[in-house]
């Protein structure tokens, strides 16, 4: 039997995206499936939008690899691509002496991953930069920006579709199966109409659902398919105009970067996101009473003491596709090719979060890289 198609990526957010761009420039006949209207409905386009520099990812790890190789790689395709973005830049800021170790230590991090602009700024320095803000020492990442994600998936997408590749809107996965060398993936298209497509290669980015739909799979003895555990994130959004130039982050907690200050490619400024571990996808923003609000106000005035009351309004809700659970250490990116699974030519991909969006163009090379390996040759 011959597959339809060569390869079928699963997911059409980032991700999926820069994977069959990747794909698509080795040459393989690529369909990806969305089941949504349009693509990056999810994760994609409910985040900061913050092109990392990559300070926060343990040294070795693959967020920090992909990171600082995406980082550049998409500072590339936009100016290549026209695709809107700003080198801001951000200050990275201890507000107390109990924080300054902490700074320090991700100051090593940045070192160690090859990130070798940082700037430490005293208080005084960090002043003259941005006046408004409240801290007793913190570096400056020259190298971070912010991207219009939005354009940056549109343009992936021009890139695969005029690579001869093809974007299926609507058309959601509900099981994969694999049989004589041949996927057999098992769709529902606008809500009712059941089909099939089988594929040589397949590649999971299903994000949210990525779990979910490996579950439905045949795995090797002893392979487990990571767990995810959605956390959303709230972002307010302010409503008159930022007195900042740079973005502002405060030390981390945990796994949890803080209730940090973005500035979007037109200057507006948002602040969040907060983590709040949920048990279903609910996109709602919730604050009935009011303490969603005032934890905010709170944490901004740590390091902007001058915010305005009343200058905080509700904006967006992201959920972020977590594989581990609240009080763990933040769990690497997790990419998991034949030699995990014991599947040939497929690959699998689960907790892509921050800084997902950054390292999106390198993620795709190694995902391409990884089923180039064992393509055929003519």
């Amino acid at each position: 039997m011959t597959p339809e198609v060569e390869t079928v990526v699963v997911g059409g957010g980032v991700i999926g995206l820069a994977i069959a761009h990747a794909l698509a420039e080795a040459g393989h006949d690529v369909v990806l499936l969305e089941r949504h209207p349009m693509v990056g409905s999810e994760t994609s386009s409910r985040n900061s939008e913050v092109i990392h520099a990559g300070i926060y990812y343990p040294p070795g790890s693959m967020r920090a690899q992909l990171c600082v190789a995406g980082k550049e790689m998409l500072y590339r395709f936009c100016l290549d691509n026209g695709v809107t973005h700003r080198r801001y830049g951000k200050l990275l800021v201890a507000t107390q002496p109990a924080e300054l170790e902490r700074l320090e230590a991700l100051a090593a991090y940045a070192q160690a991953n090859g990130v070798s602009d940082l700037r430490r700024l005293a208080a005084d320095e960090a002043r003259a930069l941005e006046p408004e803000v409240a801290c007793i020492a913190a570096y400056l990442s020259p190298s971070t920006g912010v991207i219009d994600s939005h354009g940056l998936m549109l343009a992936l997408q021009g890139h695969i579709e005029t690579q001869g590749g093809a974007i299926v809107l609507n058309t959601a996965v509900k099981s994969v199966e694999a049989r004589n060398g041949i996927f057999t993936l098992q769709t529902i298209s606008n809500g009712s109409e059941a089909g099939t497509l089988t594929a040589r290669n397949v590649v999971l980015a299903a994000g949210l659902s990525g779990s979910e739909l490996s579950a439905t799979m045949a795995w090797r003895d002893g392979y487990s398919v990571p767990q995810t555990f959605p956390a959303r994130g709230h972002y307010y959004a302010l409503t008159r105009q930022a007195p900042f130039q740079h973005l502002v982050y405060p030390m981390p907690t945990g796994a949890w970067l803080g209730v940090h200050l973005t500035l979007d490619v037109a200057g507006r400024a948002r602040f969040g996101p907060d983590c709040e571990w949920i048990d279903r996808v609910d996109y709602a923003f919730d604050d009935p009473h009011g303490e969603r609000l005032a934890r905010f106000e709170q944490e901004i005035r740590r390091y902007w003491p001058g915010l305005p009351d009343g200058a905080l309004a509700p904006d967006t809700v992201g959920i972020r596709p977590k594989i581990y659970r609240e009080g763990e250490p933040a769990a690497d990116f997790t990419i998991h090719g034949p030699r995990d699974h014991g599947v040939d030519r497929l690959v699998a991909l689960y907790g892509i979060e921050s800084p997902g969006l950054t390292s999106s163009l390198a993620i795709g090379q190694h995902v391409a890289d990884l089923l180039c390996g064992g393509r055929e040759q003519p």
